[in-house]
């Protein structure tokens, strides 16, 4: 199929507004200016047809299609068009052998745009490796997901990632614009009137995807009623009833950056800024129990005995969690977030147990020192087991001077407690059993 995106006027009009809206050159292409702008990169790239194997990736609705589309109409190659979830092996394959022909009868290049190329299982992908090494096909994957988590590694080592970014609210108010004022593709042989808070609605509940806001201008023109004199007029609250609220599109990439800017949050002592993850990934659906082990997590990782309870409210919202459910939950949940964020922070409780097991996968243990061993069963002492321990509550302070540790042990102190909050105290604790040791032991 030389040209996949051909179509015959009478039935253009039928088609949804936001795919007839579709620019047809890079010069009405609305945004991502940091890969298509004058002297960019990919657009050199476009104008002199030397487009290599690429990816493009990014949320809906920023043209990552589109731009395949330019390419189509300004490209001598033959263009293919095939779509991850619907395609198996055997249709690469006819593509592939098309392409070839085309190659070697022509001379002439092929460009195969794979829509949701993260769909594609290894062995779909390892089909089409051969042929993009040797230049059959020039590789445009188009997907909403981080290639370089969601594709095999052997697709994207052969393409240039180019990263497709949301537009912006004022682009996507020209879009609705030049929607309205279009006579060949939109309403301008009509009169509509769109008022500019309309406008501006539309383009921030559509958060950047410039599909979601056409749909929207669509729904508001066809389904409002037509004024005496043949006008159109979209206010605000027809625009509010044309465009949903916000749909969070939680692909995997943007999950885990969402987790980490949580835990980061947490870690920064930032309650506002872990709040606002927090209500985000709920409003995309994330289980809140996901979230609330990352709290647990972070009570001790990040704040420990500086403030103990920190874990306590922590734990204390997991049972609410599965005792009363959501949205109920979402209460205590909050009082752990705040109570983690506004804590004395301290890592100590981390680093004594990364220390303790750094030492432990060294390896070659000693025995375990005979004061120490097991005095539950009779005739231990026989064995000579628990001779020489001495139980800390027979003497002054309930504690005494001697020896715990694996003989083989080092790299101590594991735990060294910080200056802040409750383990400050901790610390007084801990010299002054230390000194009282020294002082025995001189």
């Amino acid at each position: 199929m030389d040209d996949l995106f051909s179509a015959a006027m009478d039935t253009k009009r039928l088609s949804p507004l936001a795919d007839r809206m579709r620019p047809k050159t890079l010069d009405g292409f609305l945004g991502q200016e940091q890969i298509v702008g004058r002297g960019k990169l990919l657009r050199r790239a476009i104008e002199a047809d030397r487009l290599t194997s690429a990816i493009f990736w990014g949320p809906p609705g920023t043209g990552k299609t589109t731009l395949a589309y330019i390419i189509a109409q300004t490209t001598s190659a033959a263009f293919e068009k095939l779509n991850a979830v619907t395609s198996g092996v055997s249709d690469v394959r006819e593509v592939l052998a098309r392409a070839e022909d085309r190659r070697r009868m022509y001379g002439r290049p092929t460009y195969l745009l794979l829509d949701e190329c993260h769909r594609w299982n290894k062995a779909q992908s390892d089909s089409i490796l051969p042929a993009i090494e040797q230049g059959v096909v020039r590789f445009i994957g188009s997907t909403t997901e981080n290639p370089m988590i969601a594709m095999t590694p052997a697709i994207v080592s052969r393409c240039r990632l180019f990263r497709f970014e949301a537009l912006t609210d004022e682009q996507v108010i020209k879009a609705l614009y030049n929607a309205v004022s279009d006579r060949e593709n939109g309403y301008g042989d009509r009169v509509v009137t769109l008022d500019e808070d309309a406008a501006r609605h539309i383009a921030i509940v559509a958060g950047g995807d410039v599909r979601s806001a056409l749909n929207a201008l669509e729904i508001a023109v066809l389904s409002t009623p037509v004024n005496r004199d043949g006008s159109i007029h979209i206010d605000l609250s027809v625009a509010e009833d044309s465009i949903q609220k916000p749909v969070m599109r939680m692909d995997e990439s943007l999950y885990y950056d969402m987790l980490s800017a949580f835990c980061k949050s947490l870690r920064g002592s930032d309650s506002d800024a872990a709040l606002a993850w927090f209500a985000r990934m709920l409003y995309a659906g994330v289980d809140p129990r996901i979230i609330v082990r990352r709290v647990i997590a972070h009570a001790s990782e990040d704040v420990g005995l500086a403030n103990p309870n920190a874990m306590l409210t922590a734990a204390a919202a997991w049972t609410a969690l599965e005792a009363i459910g959501m949205p109920e939950a979402r209460l205590p949940i909050t009082q752990a977030i705040i109570t983690v964020c506004e804590s004395p922070k301290s890592n100590s409780v981390v680093m004594a147990i990364d220390r303790a097991q750094a030492d432990a996968q060294k390896g070659g243990y000693e025995q375990v020192p005979v004061h120490l061993r097991d005095t539950s069963y009779k005739g231990h002492t026989r064995l000579g087991s628990g001779v020489g321990y001495l139980y800390p509550h027979d003497f002054p302070g309930h504690w005494i001077n001697q020896v715990y540790k694996p003989i083989d042990a080092g790299g101590f102190p594991y735990y060294e407690p910080s200056e802040m909050g409750n383990e400050k105290h901790i610390k007084e604790s801990m010299n002054a059993r230390k000194q009282s040791g020294d002082d025995n032991d001189r």
